[in-house]
């Protein structure tokens, strides 16, 4: 009797939950496809939806600490936790200070004002006048200032943790936790200000809808200077030249961050609609994630067809790589209506992971996820591609793109050789043998088993 009770209010809940959201429909989306709701609803709908694609893209931290944490050893996970943990609060603060206002606030060619903190106008605080009515002050811009920022410090975060992927298992806490900072006022606000906060490349005619080069071949290239100055882990390169494959510790906790990036990317580009306040809009957001889905999935497939004759192997995390190569790909236009062609832009960014991932071994550079050759690689070439679906100059698409990549590179580089010279950025061979959970936290990432040490490498063996 409990259970047929049980099944009556469920039924019942999913009616009203049906009923509610149908009257949503019909009140916010009426009849012509093109009609705007009033200006308030607006600017609700419109602030709601950075709150919650900021949400999202918050998360994508949780699957970059993820993929990290599963792709290294386990005498390391707990330095990849507290890095990254790390890196998203510092990266938030620095933003707030003074990240943002660099970027957007009275952008001229190339910087904004260095003037400290970020905070809702006076006018926006009172929220409401007299009668109850949102101020008209405050819907223009249609949107609430505050959940904008929030939306854009999160693109921020996942810049820094392409950095902190690239460099596991040898890179000491407190020189990684002082570059987010110089990071978040050096590098990103920089070519942010270029390409979106109405800088030079903006008034060229740049696009870059959500970032393939602004957030991730600026973290790509920031990762490569940063791994060459770093240097490799001990013993993964042979003198020969060949590689020490060093095993995952965890490949479901990997495959989970994988999935928690594929979600959080639905808020990354879909956001970047920058609006839900008609049924226009939502149709444009539709095919936004649509296409998004698309192209991770066209990634994935590539590089799984293409690990063995490639790597000798079917690669699970070559395959998750993949994926992620084809969001980021897709992230400079997933605004195309031809959803074929975001199959082509994913499929080419999943090939060109692959490809970079072997040319960084063949120059010996050590990149513990794979980082640089999917988020570098595969987010110039999306930005390239938008020339093929749209009407832009692959020309200014060219200049910006290595614009960025020019300059995220030499920045980041000046910075950790920086950072080198004045306090040692690299974990000693004794802290990186014993595991830098034991030598720097002093604590276990998974206490209950035995930690087996490492073997020594004999000298001819080894680079």
């Amino acid at each position: 009797m409990r259970e047929i009770k049980n099944m009556v209010m469920s039924t019942n809940i999913r009616y009203l939950l049906g009923a509610v959201v149908l009257i949503f429909a019909v009140l916010v989306f009426p009849g012509d496809s093109q009609a705007k709701v009033d200006a308030e609803t607006g600017y609700i709908l419109n602030s709601f939806s950075f709150i919650v694609w900021g949400a999202f893209v918050m998360w994508m931290c949780a699957g970059f600490c993820m993929i990290e944490a599963g792709s290294v050893r386990t005498k390391n996970v707990s330095l990849i936790c507290v890095k990254n943990v790390g890196l998203y609060s510092i990266a938030a603060l620095t933003y707030y200070i003074i990240g943002y206002n660099l970027m957007y606030l009275d952008v001229g060619e190339f910087i904004g004002t260095f003037e400290f903190f970020y905070n809702a106008s006076a006018v926006e605080t009172l929220k409401l006048d007299d009668s109850g009515n949102l101020i008209t002050a405050a819907i223009n811009p249609q949107y609430s200032p505050m959940s904008l920022w929030l939306f854009q410090m999160v693109f921020l975060t996942t810049t820094i943790s392409i950095v902190s992927g690239s460099l596991a298992e040898r890179v000491k806490i407190w020189p990684f936790l002082i570059y987010v900072l110089l990071h978040t006022i050096f590098i990103y606000p920089v070519v942010g200000a270029w390409a979106w906060g109405g800088g030079w490349l903006d008034q060229l005619g740049f696009k870059d809808f959500a970032g393939s080069t602004v957030v991730h071949a600026t973290g790509g290239a920031s990762a490569l200077a940063a791994a060459i100055v770093v240097g490799a882990r001990a013993h993964k390169f042979k003198k020969d030249g060949s590689v020490r494959h060093i095993p995952p510790s965890n490949v479901l906790v990997a495959t989970l961050g994988v999935f928690i990036l594929w979600m959080g990317w639905f808020g990354f580009n879909g956001g970047s609609q920058f609006s839900l306040d008609s049924a226009k809009s939502v149709v444009a957001m539709s095919i936004v994630i649509v296409n998004t889905n698309l192209a991770a999935g066209a990634g994935l497939l590539v590089a799984l067809l293409l690990s063995r004759p490639i790597f000798g192997r079917v690669g699970l995390m070559v395959a998750l790589n993949g994926t992620v190569a084809g969001l980021v790909a897709i992230s400079a236009a997933p605004d195309i209506l031809n959803h074929n062609l975001a199959l082509v832009v994913g499929a080419v960014g999943g090939l060109l992971s692959i490809l970079g991932a072997k040319l960084l071994e063949k120059f010996k550079i050590d990149d513990g996820v794979g980082a640089i050759p999917v988020h570098l690689s595969a987010g110039i070439w999306g930005v390239l591609a938008v020339s093929i679906s749209q009407p832009v100059d692959v020309v200014v698409q060219l200049v910006g793109t290595l614009s960025i990549v020019v300059y995220s590179f030499a920045m980041a580089f000046a910075i950790w050789k920086l950072l080198d010279i004045v306090m040692g950025v690299r974990a000693s061979y004794a802290a990186e043998k014993e595991g830098l959970d034991s030598a720097l936290l002093h604590t276990f990432s998974y206490p209950e088993f035995y930690l087996m040490p490492e073997r020594d490498y004999d000298d001819d063996e080894s680079a």
